[in-house]
């Protein structure tokens, strides 16, 4: 078990498998020094717990957490890459979408989720850019979806 999975447990948390892709696209492809993942929903064994716009449906600690699944689900799409997510040199970017309800405009402190939880397992490797934008709808009508852009080292 890699040092990065090591910490996953510690949290709590298990390494999920990677989600099957809903459509025609891989959950993530490697290009060089890069790995870029398709958008990650907060998917626990294929399913949504949670359903519906944030601000309406989801209350924004409700997607957060939803935001932290999708982040570790991401990080699985990695994994499926590079093998070990001990080579990862830096989370790049983060992009986030939130489904949100045409009031609400908390889409950052939802995102905070995936990127509390990418620090929290990578140290400073997993500080990084991001954006978060609100959108009418998501696939699935999930409240939350997560897309990450990681460097990693040779093996």
């Amino acid at each position: 078990m890699s040092a990065v999975e090591r910490r996953i447990a510690e949290l709590g948390l298990t390494l999920p498998e990677v989600a099957a892709p809903l459509a025609a696209y891989v959950p993530a492809v490697r290009t060089g020094s890069y790995v870029y993942t398709a958008g990650q929903l907060p998917l626990v064994e294929g399913k949504l717990s949670v359903t519906g716009k944030v601000g309406a449906e989801v209350t924004a600690e409700e997607a957060k957490q939803q935001a932290r699944i999708c982040a570790l689900n991401a990080l699985a799409a990695v994994k499926s890459q590079v093998g070990d997510l001990d080579r990862v040199v830096r989370v790049v970017k983060v992009v986030g979408f939130v489904a949100s309800a045409t009031d609400f405009t908390g889409q950052p402190g939802v995102l905070n989720g995936a990127s509390e939880l990418l620090h929290e397992v990578l140290g400073d490797a997993g500080v990084h850019a991001r954006s978060a934008v609100g959108v009418s709808v998501l696939p699935l009508d999930a409240p939350v979806e997560v897309e990450i852009q990681v460097e990693v080292a040779d093996a």
